[in-house]
């Protein structure tokens, strides 16, 4: 099954009834027990050691991935507003421990990691990356969230961060491509039926994703103002689980595509997805997507890729690049996030100062912000600081003030032009 047949495309989310997901739920059960590894083990071997370090670093992240899902669906099933949408979420909760018993077995029988599941499981947890364990982090507290409030806010706030985010944004374009090798390679013809059945399950899973909030979204406002919310909160976590470790896109290329390719691909899902939806990129706060929204989406990959390797996105890294390229970057995405109805017709400019990189500054006027290298003439505001630091506060999370109180953030500016930065610039 395609992509396009398991998910409501278009005009399409309408006339996918929840009934016709659980038809296709019963025609293509399947049995994570039956499955052969007997010829897998050799096919294991047979990969280089940087293909089985990569390998373990993804299908922990699946493995994990999974059974985390199955442990936080109950709430989901008691929260959904209709009973064809509980019906269908009991049966996808069956399919996500049917795909920890595949991944259970795989660690076992091929890899060769002996013992119950808590202790395959535990094998994972040296893997899980900063971006992926506060994304999963982020999905056990929704499902607490959603047991003391089942609103329908909050309901498609849940569903967007399990099926568009987990499933269709970070799972779908990792076993896309690692579908693609083994099925090509056949040296582990066991995993591979597994694989094949694990996604025609996952598209299905998105569809229903999809076809619910394409009915509750359009609608509300309070349902966009959660979703973006989530997306506030969760996009610096998510970014940031392909980032491989030691930073080495060679645990992509060893198997035929790059990290790029990953970005590129989950780029164009997710464009498709929230069209779909009625709720596209293009209209959804500019601090939550802050790029340009008619790049391609391997321009996007591009770039999103360079600051993840330069140790800018992702997780909080000591010394961040702050080369030329990757400061245009940074400044580029910091000029989109501006909230021009906050700024209002004059011209406001902002200087930073960087004691170990060049300086930059972005220029806010009439609707329009623009970023450049160098100093500004005159500017209305100056931050000074070490270019980690304001990474730090940019991306991180890092709390400005307490920089400002240990005078590794200093200002220079009128209190009224501090006071325009907060509203201009009210992501950082």
């Amino acid at each position: 099954m395609s992509v396009a047949q398991a998910e409501p495309q278009g005009s399409k989310a309408g006339s996918i009834s929840y009934m016709d997901l659980y038809r296709r739920w019963e025609e293509n059960n399947w049995s994570a027990m039956s499955l052969d590894f007997s010829a897998d083990r050799a096919g294991w071997d047979s990969l280089t050691d940087l293909q089985r370090s990569s390998a373990l670093w993804m299908y922990s992240m699946f493995f994990y991935g999974e059974d985390s899902v199955a442990d936080n669906l109950s709430p989901y099933v008691d929260a959904a507003p209709t009973e064809e949408q509980a019906y269908f979420l009991t049966t996808q909760q069956v399919d996500e421990a049917r795909h920890a018993i595949l991944f259970h077995r795989f660690f076992q029988e091929v890899i060769g990691i002996e013992g119950d599941v808590s202790t395959t499981l535990a094998a994972t947890l040296p893997q899980l990356n900063w971006g992926y364990r506060g994304v999963f982090d982020r999905l056990d507290r929704m499902a607490d969230e959603l047991r003391a409030d089942r609103s329908l806010p909050k309901f498609a706030q849940a569903i967007t961060l399990y099926h568009l985010v987990v499933e269709g944004t970070l799972a779908q374009p990792g076993q896309h491509y690692i579908e693609d090798f083994f099925n090509k390679d056949g040296g582990m013809p066991g995993f591979s039926a597994g694989m094949t059945n694990v996604s025609r399950d996952e598209q299905r899973h998105i569809g229903f994703g999809v076809k619910t909030l394409s009915e509750i979204v359009p609608q509300s406002e309070e349902c966009k103002a959660a979703i973006v919310e989530l997306f506030r909160e969760i996009n610096r976590y998510s970014i940031g689980v392909f980032c491989p470790p030691g930073f080495d896109p060679a645990y992509a290329e060893c198997w035929g595509f790059s990290l790029e390719d990953i970005y590129a691909f989950g780029l164009r899902l997710v464009r498709q997805r929230w069209k779909t939806i009625g709720f596209p990129l293009e209209e959804m706060p500019a601090d939550v997507w802050p790029f340009d929204h008619s790049m391609s989406p391997d321009e996007v990959a591009s770039r999103q890729v360079k600051l993840l390797l330069a140790g800018v996105t992702g997780a909080p890294h000591p010394n961040p690049d702050s080369s030329p390229e990757i400061q245009d970057l940074l400044f580029d995405m910091t000029a989109r996030r501006v909230d021009h109805a906050a700024a209002g017709p004059d011209r406001f400019v902002v200087e930073w100062d960087f004691t170990d990189a060049s300086p930059w500054h972005v220029t806010v006027e009439n609707g329009r912000a623009e970023s450049r290298s160098g100093r500004a003439p005159q500017p209305d505001l100056t931050l000074r600081s070490s270019w980690s630091e304001w990474v730090g506060i940019a991306l991180n999370d890092r709390n400005p003030l307490r920089s400002l109180l240990s005078r590794r953030l200093r200002t220079k500016g009128s209190p009224r032009a501090l006071n325009t930065f907060r509203k201009v610039f009210p992501a950082l």
